[in-house]
């Protein structure tokens, strides 16, 4: 059994796919932090970006609205403008709550694709070159032949 001779193969690919997920998960750790930075940015220009009318302009709204919908309802931004701007911000947030899922799920299959995938392989490798080294390793027992056992002695 492969288990008899101290587990060797099984704690090498053992050490094989643990040092392996260290560069995968620094891989896909940049990659989070990069696109989340990113999307966080794009996020904060959406919200703090306000459309106004002439008149709202006119009426000095351009000074009281300005950063997030939290920031312009505590300096005073009217209520009109509030509102006209409001689905805009919303499909702001829907939109970068679609790209952390998206994010998420690529990472997901990135982390299935370049460590779950190559260790399921390399164990079925280890696995199948195992099992052919205990089969070659087997002696081969010969079927005895009813003919060489029998002796016949002929006396004349």
């Amino acid at each position: 059994m492969a288990w008899r001779h101290k587990n060797r193969w099984f704690r090498r690919w053992l050490v094989i796919i643990t040092f392996w997920f260290v560069p995968v998960l620094i891989v896909a750790v940049n990659e989070v932090r990069e696109e989340m930075a990113y999307n966080t940015v794009d996020l904060q220009k959406a919200l703090s970006t306000w459309e106004l009318s002439d008149a709202q302009r006119a009426a000095g709204a351009a000074t009281r609205c300005r950063g997030t919908p939290e920031e312009a309802r505590a300096a005073g931004c009217p209520a009109d403008v509030l509102t006209a701007n409001a689905p805009k911000h919303q499909e702001a947030l829907a939109e970068y709550a679609h790209r952390k899922s998206t994010l998420a799920d690529y990472l997901w299959h990135a982390f299935v694709g370049y460590w779950i995938v190559p260790a399921a392989f390399l164990l079925v490798v280890g696995m199948l070159i195992g099992g052919v080294r205990r089969a070659l390793r087997r002696p081969q027992h010969a079927p005895a032949s009813p003919a060489a056992e029998v002796k016949t002695t002929t006396h004349p």
